[in-house]
């Protein structure tokens, strides 16, 4: 008889951890927040257990609790771990964070809860198990996102937030009856191996539906505005969202990764949007003025990149992208008020040093040379390289050639030079060495890469020259930056071209912060 993995206990043990906030959801409740992130961390600790017990009993297949059908293999029990400890760490800021505070208890007994929902979705062995996780994760951010429910702004995220994500499980419900139809199953270990035996077009069509489902919860363009709105919560509330639930959309992709990589044009889609999303968000980012703000157009660039290497087939590497964002982007929320006052406190820098097109035609070739050699090393030493891995390489090289095209200003001093030029070699070592461990670690249970056709090779094509542009314009900004024509544009950009007002009264959404 089989262990029953120990991942399996934490969501349990934090919804009845939660429970307890039911008859204190006020301020100041005791030592119930102290006991809230010892439940935390005790579930933190079992996730890594779990994940240490798979390791030396190795893959159990779909494990069965009571109804509900769970699996254990190497992806859940990461995402597990990651989720539980983001989780933790939010849980033990929150208690100082929220002290005082009118409804502390509340929050603390949502959160809790929303960390079990979500741990529930990451381990779901079946697409039921998928759809309950999914919209219980939803019906908890939203009481988050309304923990000061007397913000006018608060209840318009909260109304849209709502709108989207129920619209995803929509999507995932009718593609689960889509696949019922195809396949007579919902488990998802079965539908992916026999997605690779048949794909008749009810199963085509619910790839359609995921991948729609995927896309509104990650807040793709463009439904992208509630993220960008989240500040109105507790700052602890924004890095929680990045314990699993704002890149919820790359979870199941990846759950579903092998039936969805079976249908070309889905995957030609998540390139698409997920590649317009990642650029738009990037480009509106650079126009904030409020740091947090700034953070939230990140998230929905960041999740647009995910969704771009979902749809070239690199899964492994999402998964690391997952778990990296994740990690940064979650302590960046939490660092961001001791961020701002460390910078206010330090003597304002002097003048930058501002390249010319010389500098940045320069800049670019290194990089590309730097990348070019690094790549022929790893090819050598471990192996050919996809050319869908290579070229979201190449994406990644161009960020870094900014930064070198400032290193070759001619106002710039050598060290800014040397540094720039090291951290673009680093880069480059770093993205081909975490490929080859995220290939090593999930790259058994993941499809490999497809073999790119005429439609692939075009948005390898796109996707790269679209990165490149954006980043030799960013790199030339400083240039035309005091054009009048340009100060217009960055104030557009600023309010994300007006798309979130245009979402807002599409919807209502103006009447709906004006409720109570």
């Amino acid at each position: 008889m089989s262990t029953l993995p120990l991942s399996l206990f934490v969501p349990f043990i934090l919804l009845a951890a939660s429970a307890l906030f039911l008859r204190r959801p006020g301020r100041r409740p005791g030592r119930l927040p102290a006991f809230a992130e010892a439940a935390a961390l005790a579930g933190m600790s079992l996730a890594l257990a779990g994940l240490v017990q798979f390791l030396f009993v190795g893959s159990q297949g779909p494990v069965a609790v009571g109804l509900l059908s769970f699996r254990l293999d190497a992806i859940s029990l990461t995402l597990a771990l990651l989720v539980s400890f983001v989780g933790w760490v939010v849980v033990r800021y929150a208690r100082r964070y929220l002290d005082g505070e009118g409804r502390e208890g509340a929050f603390h007994g949502l959160a809790l809860a929303a960390v079990a929902a979500v741990l529930v979705l990451v381990q779901a062995g079946s697409l039921p198990v998928l759809v309950a996780g999914f919209v219980a994760t939803g019906l908890l951010l939203r009481q988050l996102l309304l923990f000061y429910p007397d913000r006018a702004e608060a209840r318009r995220a909260a109304t849209k937030f709502t709108r989207v994500w129920g619209a995803g499980d929509v999507a995932l419900v009718l593609a689960g009856a889509l696949l019922w139809q195809a396949y007579g199953s919902l488990d998802i270990a079965m539908l992916n191996a026999a997605s690779a035996q048949a794909f008749p077009a009810a199963a085509q069509g619910a790839v359609v539906l995921v991948v729609l489902a995927a896309a509104l919860k990650t807040a793709a363009f463009p439904l992208h505005g509630w993220l960008t709105e989240v500040m109105e919560a507790p700052t602890p509330v924004s890095a929680l969202l990045h314990a699993g639930i704002i890149n919820s959309g790359g979870v199941l992709l990846i759950t579903l990764s092998g039936l969805v990589q079976q249908s070309p044009g889905a995957m030609a889609a998540l390139v698409m949007l997920g590649g317009l999303t990642a650029l738009f968000g990037g480009v509106v980012m650079l126009t904030q003025s409020a740091v947090k703000t700034a953070l939230a157009w990140s998230t929905v660039a960041q999740m647009g990149f995910m969704l771009l290497q979902c749809g070239l087939g690199l899964w492994a590497l999402a998964l690391l992208h997952i778990a990296a964002h994740s990690l940064y982007k979650a302590h960046a929320f939490l660092a961001s008020g001791n961020a701002v006052r460390a910078v206010n406190a330090i003597r304002k820098p002097g003048p930058v040093a501002v390249p010319g097109l010389g500098a940045v035609a320069r800049s670019f070739a290194l990089a590309l040379a730097l990348y070019t050699s690094v790549a022929m090393a790893f090819t050598l030493a471990v192996g050919e390289k996809s050319p869908q891995a290579l070229a979201l390489g190449a994406m990644l090289i161009f960020g870094v050639s900014y930064l070198i095209a400032q290193g070759l200003a001619d106002a710039a001093p050598g060290a800014l030079t040397r540094r720039t030029v090291r951290a673009s070699l680093a880069a480059a070592l770093a993205y081909f060495g975490f490929q080859v461990v995220a290939n090593a670690v999930w790259g058994p249970s993941l499809p490999a890469a497809p073999v790119p056709g005429p439609l692939e090779w075009a948005l390898i094509v796109l996707a790269v020259l679209s990165f490149g542009v954006v980043a030799v314009a960013q790199a030339l900004f400083p240039l035309w930056a005091h054009h009048p024509s340009t100060a217009g544009l960055r104030v557009h950009l600023a309010n994300g071209l007006y798309l979130n007002a245009m979402f807002d009264r599409m919807t209502g959404g103006f009447r709906a912060s004006t409720r109570t």
